[in-house]
């Protein structure tokens, strides 16, 4: 059994992962941004169990909120042994932005890149106290390759994933295995207005919860860095 932070698990693939975690006999706190989300579903600590999940608030652009939690986190359950960043948002703006979408730019990169920055360097006492500690992190193909004109989207992406490698470095001896799950179209709200694929033929959010729970079970000699995930072929 380990013991989890996950962000981003009010929807989409960060709720898919919690969900299928906590059935596996996780212990799971939730950093959430509306809390209410949650209410009365399995993921309720009303439901669950309070020893068995924990919902705190979090924001993924606030640093002080990312120690808050870790904080609150290794009081309620006594410490924890792995993160898993799900938190991120999309946006359109491309090389040749609009006057006034500076702020949407900047606050990508605050929620993409910064976010996972803040949180996984306030868990990290953690992480290696374990001796088996896990990162996961949705990084995206957009983190791997760009195939059109999402240039503040995928520059966060990229970014993050040039974070993943230096975590991978910078905690090996300590145990903390670091892995980037890159999915192509996922069907959550984000690919909602996607059209070229229909919702059923995308990687769906429990596919990539299946997956995230199978990288838990593995020992530290087996983990791998980068996950990438394809429902249409990569040229």
């Amino acid at each position: 059994m380990r013991t989890l932070l996950i962000s981003g698990a009010s929807r989409g693939i960060g709720r898919a992962i919690a969900e299928r975690l906590l059935a596996d006999g996780h212990r799971l706190s939730l950093g959430l941004r509306n809390q209410q989300a949650l209410a009365g579903t399995s993921l309720d600590p009303a439901v669950a169990g309070a020893d068995r999940v924990l919902l705190h608030p979090y924001d993924a652009e606030d640093p002080a909120a990312a120690n808050a939690w870790v904080q609150a986190s290794t009081a309620h359950f006594g410490g924890f042994d792995s993160v898993i960043h799900s938190a991120g948002i999309f946006s359109r703006a491309g090389v040749l932005f609009e006057a006034g979408q500076e702020e949407e730019i900047n606050r990508t990169m605050a929620v993409n890149l910064m976010g996972p920055w803040w949180l996984t360097r306030a868990a990290w006492p953690q992480l290696a106290a374990h001796g088996e500690g896990r990162l996961q992190l949705l990084v995206s193909m957009s983190g791997k390759r760009s195939k059109g004109r999402l240039a503040a989207y995928t520059a966060s992406k990229f970014a993050l994933l040039g974070l993943c490698q230096t975590m991978r470095n910078e905690g090996w001896e300590a145990g903390i295995r670091v892995t980037a799950i890159c999915p192509g179209w996922v069907n959550t709200d984000m690919a909602a207005a996607v059209q070229a694929i229909p919702a059923e033929a995308m990687t769906q959010p429990q596919d990539i919860a299946d997956l995230s729970a199978d990288l838990l079970r593995l020992p530290n000699t087996a983990v791998p860095f980068e996950l990438a995930i394809n429902c249409t072929l990569e040229r």
